[in-house]
């Protein structure tokens, strides 16, 4: 009897450390996985976030008389975007953009078209690959895009970017003015483009913008 006892006894004590074993390794199991989890979601939600930013943003303008420079730092406040401005080697004085003087330097451009290979400064935007947004600003010149911007979209690779044109004139429209200058560069995807009269608020531009949907 008393052997009997002991084994029982025995037995029963392997049986509790076999069953306290088997819960050490489920609670060990159990926490090991909810780490994994963790581990997880912190990595799924830093792919999100790099995945997900966006490029930066850039605002060409060439500017005669300040109006269009006016709207294009209004653009850039707005959309927190950066600013280049296209400037002709040879700057265009009053007497130059007296358009009603038959022999003014833009009135003599506009007659021969040769004369409109306006040299610029520079047509190289720094980290130009950066940018995926970009808005291209100028004054109307008989009803298409003053020409010193040829030049700088002519030069340069819009493939891959968002380009929205707009313009500056007291009574003209844009009219075909973006469509003619992505037919020179022929890359990139153009947007139709606005308008604004020079002084144009704020918050009518930011009002434009928004309807971009961009």
């Amino acid at each position: 009897m008393k052997t009997k006892k002991i084994a029982a006894v025995l037995l029963t004590c392997i049986l509790a450390i076999g069953l306290m074993a088997g819960c050490g390794a489920s609670n060990t199991n159990q926490s090991g996985n909810e780490e994994a989890d963790t581990n997880s979601e912190n990595t799924t939600d830093t792919t999100e976030n790099t995945s997900t930013g966006n490029g930066k943003t850039l605002v060409v303008y060439y500017s005669a008389s300040g109006n269009t420079k006016d709207v294009a730092e209004k653009i850039a406040k707005i959309t927190e975007a950066d600013l280049f401005e296209i400037e002709p080697v040879e700057p265009y004085t009053d007497d130059d953009l007296d358009w009603t003087d038959d022999d003014s330097r833009v009135s003599r451009e506009h007659d021969d078209e040769s004369l409109r290979d306006v040299e610029l400064v520079s047509t190289t935007v720094d980290n130009w690959d950066s940018y995926d947004t970009v808005y291209i600003g100028y004054p109307i010149w008989w009803g298409i895009a003053a020409w010193p911007v040829d030049n700088f979209v002519k030069e340069n690779d819009f493939t891959g970017k968002t380009v929205i044109p707009f313009c500056t004139a007291a009574t003209s429209g844009i009219g075909d003015s973006g469509n003619l200058l992505e037919e020179m560069t022929g890359t990139g995807d153009w947007k139709e483009g606005e308008r604004f009269h020079g002084g144009a608020s704020e918050s009518d531009i930011s009002s434009w913008i928004d309807s971009l949907g961009l």
